[in-house]
């Protein structure tokens, strides 16, 4: 009864809502591991860095996160990013409908699922896709002492003088046993949580709500059920509630050290472990479906609005109705319908240019991987997603901003030969040379990039010669804004057409720039305007 105290835990709390946002701290370092190391080499496309940066992805994960586990939280955060080959979403509305549906189950799985959120619940993704600590070539020495081990223990029972080679034997194996415990520390966290990982399995599988599925997971749980008593040696690092029970295991301890249990036992296990990496992963990657549908059922809940995409077979299709930022409180929502062309947008800082394309490419992303839009209604054909929105110098490696910007635009070039519908993301190409020569390679790239009827552009520029230069190969649209009485007020509104006005300096003057300053820039900007050269320069 004592020991069976010990591995007790406490009943979960029953839930009785919806998950709310989570208010934590995220770790994307155990949060990515899975995605970071799962071979997702035949997906459509897996998104790299470039992206989650230039969309503020942490944010965005953090808003759609409602899973109730670790797992649930990993396989979302994969899920978030892959865009898979086959869009076919039949299995994930049929889970997010039946825990919509049925309330009771929903709650019971939530519950389930808690029991597998806590820090260790990061680590099983390692079970199947990390290599394991490798069994040294000199381990039979370890069988040796474990044997060694045991004889003196017992002949010491009936020759008294034998107890001094059972102390030699002790200290030899301790240094044996804690460089063991110093490498399977990781193995503590996780594998004493296979068990629970197939018993959640086989109580999702009761509710048979994807049939086609079952056996597959039945069989992977089954194959770790075999692996019981082997498992259950980990679970003897759990919290200890009372003297007695530490008394135990203290007795426990030195009984493993004596023997080398823990080495002997780990290998051991390891190397059946090994052989089923594939059935661990399956139950956890079952596990993880049915919370991240749990998750974007909770999200699709607290949203004032979204919609279904509509995914359709051709080449550069994209329109939507009343897009909105998750992230923006009141956001103001913009339509738009490709027509043949990319886009190009133009007007002041703060207009909401770069928040606009940010806004499509996060619903561009989430339309293929959890078909889900902030959107009314929303059309896209499949696309790959490549953006050059926030580029930064790299100090420690000695690359200026513009280097960095060449870098960039170049790998994105090179993506706009693929035979794959692309949409390119950017913002103020170029903007870390001179303006002529800004103008000049811009409008090159913005060409080259758009030439293919495969590739749609998004970008945005400060730079009106670019509208005139790109005018038959884009579409133009504007932001604009109001000074009145000292004040800017911004609509944030989606407007067709090029930019007639600029602010400026109008916006110096609202902030009682010296009135020299202002009228000296006037009539330099009226000069440029009109001179036949026409010197470049910015809206700004």
């Amino acid at each position: 009864m004592i020991l069976q105290n010990i591995f007790r835990k406490q009943p979960a709390e029953p839930l009785k809502a919806w998950n709310e946002r989570k208010n934590e701290d995220f770790n994307y370092e155990l949060i990515e591991h899975y995605f970071k190391n799962k071979d997702n080499s035949s997906a459509f496309q897996t998104v790299g860095d470039r992206l989650p940066v230039d969309i503020d992805f942490y944010d965005l994960f953090a808003f759609i996160d409602r899973t109730s586990s670790r797992i649930g939280q990993q396989y979302l955060y994969n899920q978030l990013l892959v865009i898979e080959t086959n869009l076919h979403f039949d299995d994930r509305e049929a889970l997010i409908d039946y825990f919509i549906n049925n309330e009771d189950k929903r709650i019971k799985a939530q519950t389930l699922f808690s029991k597998l959120n806590r820090r260790e619940s990061f680590y099983i993704s390692h079970l199947f896709l990390s290599d394991y600590i490798s069994k040294p070539k000199w381990f039979r020495v370890i069988r040796l002492l474990s044997f060694t081990g045991f004889t003196a223990f017992v002949l010491t029972f009936f020759i008294h003088k034998v107890f001094i080679l059972l102390m030699l034997c002790f200290l030899v194996n301790m240094a044996f046993h804690l460089w063991n415990k110093r490498n399977i520390m990781i193995y503590m966290d996780s594998i004493p949580q296979l068990p629970l990982l197939s018993r959640i399995a086989d109580e999702l599988m009761k509710w048979n709500v994807l049939n086609h599925t079952d056996k597959t997971i039945r069989d992977a749980s089954e194959s770790i059920a075999k692996l019981k008593n082997g498992i259950t040696f980990f679970k003897f690092e759990n919290k200890v509630r009372s003297d007695l029970e530490a008394l135990l295991l203290s007795v426990w301890e030195i009984i493993k050290i004596i023997l080398l249990i823990e080495p002997l036992t780990v290998f051991d296990l390891l190397t059946k472990l090994d052989k089923k990496r594939a059935d661990i992963q399956t139950l956890f990657e079952y596990i993880g479906q049915y919370d991240s549908a749990i998750s974007i059922a909770t999200l699709r809940k607290e949203l004032p609005y979204y919609c279904k995409p509509v995914i359709i077979n051709t080449a550069h299709t994209l329109e939507f109705t009343d897009i909105y930022h998750p992230l923006i409180p009141d956001c103001v929502s913009n339509s738009l319908q490709i027509n043949d062309k990319s886009i190009l947008l133009t007007g002041s800082n703060m207009s909401g240019k770069t928040t606009f394309i940010r806004t499509v490419a996060i619903n561009v992303l989430l339309a293929q991987t959890i078909h889900t839009c902030f959107a009314k209604d929303f059309c896209l054909s499949q696309m790959r997603l490549f953006s050059a929105i926030r580029i930064t110098d790299d100090i420690l490696n000695a690359v200026s901003y513009y280097f960095e910007e060449v870098l960039t635009i170049k790998n994105l070039l090179e993506k706009s030969e693929s035979s794959a519908n692309n949409i390119f993301f950017l913002d103020e190409i170029f903007k870390g040379t001179n303006t002529i020569e800004r103008i000049s390679a811009g409008k090159s790239v913005l060409s080259y990039l758009a030439r293919s009827n495969k590739n749609i552009v998004f970008v945005s520029t400060h730079d009106i010669e670019l509208t005139d230069l790109l005018s038959e190969e884009y579409d133009l649209y504007h932001f604009t804004e109001t000074i009145q009485e000292k004040q800017i007020r911004f609509d944030h509104q989606l407007k067709s057409g090029n930019l007639t006005t600029t602010n400026a300096i109008s916006i110096l003057e609202i902030n009682d720039y010296p009135e020299e300053v202002t009228t000296e820039a006037k009539k330099i900007s009226s000069a440029m305007r009109t001179n036949s050269l026409r010197i470049n320069s910015p809206i700004e």
